[in-house]
């Protein structure tokens, strides 16, 4: 595992949201872990929160650099499969975060 986690967070409305966990499980993340430099993701969806207007889904990505969600390889493959035509536009309330591991 490397120094690095990426969390991304969105909202996907309910009429689309069959269709975004395929797509997501199927495509995105087979193409996403292809990446050089990243070393696997792991998906979750909010069961609670204390915080309002959190984005109910969540995906962690194990990555060597902080530099890697902004790579040349990774864009290639975020753009791969239905993500970027039929899922990416229908996303709300994206969030992107960088962490460095402690210790």
């Amino acid at each position: 595992m490397g120094d690095y986690i990426y969390l991304v967070q969105m909202d996907i409305p309910a009429e689309f949201e069959d269709e975004f966990n395929r797509v997501y499980d199927t495509q995105h993340v087979p193409n996403i872990t292809n990446a050089s430099g990243v070393s696997a993701c792991t998906r979750y969806k909010l069961e609670s929160s204390d915080v309002d207007g959190i984005a109910r889904y969540a995906a962690v990505y194990e990555i060597d650099s902080p530099d890697i969600p902004d790579s040349d390889g990774w864009k290639a493959e975020s753009e791969k499969g239905d993500w970027p035509t039929k899922i990416r536009p229908n996303t709300l309330n994206r969030s992107h975060h960088v962490f460095k591991k402690l210790g």
